[in-house]
């Protein structure tokens, strides 16, 4: 069960994992989705690392586990119940990782994928660090860099099968972002909230032009909130990206490609 499981962990801690790990079990298992065997006491001590680290280090607003285990860590699962989502043995880079959602669930409940986490802050690097060596998970690596910088890098650009992001920015940026990094035949998948409705047709425009199909979105349920409108758009990656994608460090944030103006307010 790998060797975050094999070590003492004394105390109240000890406990509170015991209770996290029976939680998640019980919550995946109602999510229908198949998952290591080890999953919800890897995630229980990756919970703990997550609240000892937040103490000094801002990584999450929100650390109660009640809250958590919706907001971070089955949301982030989910989607492995969409059909051909992630195929086994497939590589995966989460853009802007942050604390490691979605990336990191996904890389302890499917030990196949072989998954890299991207994030621009070197700070947040060395607590996923911290966590990859504790849990032991050997199909995970990290990457330093901003997601422009990295979409132009020949170790990143058109490398993986699939490119993920949760809550990072609005479709048309994130198409510019990801795309660059998917093979043609890979797919870019992006979490989404109701947002994604009035991104869409910008996000459209600019899912052509940096080498996409046709975006698609599947509705993601999660029995515990039923009210969340949450969902996943997949785009394909059809062509290689043109040379002048992504643009510099910044620029896809502040002039997004396909019309596309933030809502005021």
């Amino acid at each position: 069960m790998g060797e975050v499981l094999d070590r003492e962990v004394s105390g109240t801690a000890a406990v509170m994992e015991a209770k996290w790990a029976a939680r998640l079990e019980e919550e995946i298992r109602r999510l229908g989705i198949t998952c290591d065997p080890a999953t919800p006491a890897r995630i229980a001590r990756y919970h703990s690392l997550l609240t000892e680290w937040n103490t000094f280090m801002n990584l999450t607003g929100d650390t109660d586990f009640d809250s958590a285990i919706d907001r971070l860590y089955l949301d982030s699962l989910a989607p492995l119940g969409i059909e051909e989502a992630f195929p086994e043995g497939i590589s995966l880079i989460d853009v802007g990782t942050g604390a490691g959602f979605p990336g990191l669930p996904l890389a302890i409940a499917r030990p196949d994928l072989q998954v890299m986490l991207l994030d621009s802050l070197n700070k947040r690097l060395k607590f996923l660090a911290a966590v990859v060596e504790e849990l032991g998970l050997r199909n995970v690596r990290l990457c330093h860099a901003r997601a422009e910088d990295a979409g132009r890098n020949p170790q990143h650009r058109e490398q993986y099968d699939r490119a993920v992001a949760r809550a990072v920015a609005p479709l048309p940026v994130l198409c510019e972002l990801l795309l660059p990094m998917v093979k043609p035949g890979g797919e870019m998948l992006c979490y989404k909230g109701p947002a994604a409705d009035d991104e869409w047709q910008a996000g459209q425009k600019a899912a052509k032009l940096v080498g996409g199909g046709e975006l698609t979105k599947t509705p993601v349920a999660l029995p515990t909130q039923p009210e969340w409108a949450h969902c996943v758009v997949r785009c394909p990656k059809q062509q290689k990206t043109p040379k002048s994608y992504p643009r510099k460090a910044g620029t896809p944030a502040k002039e997004p490609l396909g019309g596309y103006v933030k809502p005021k307010g």
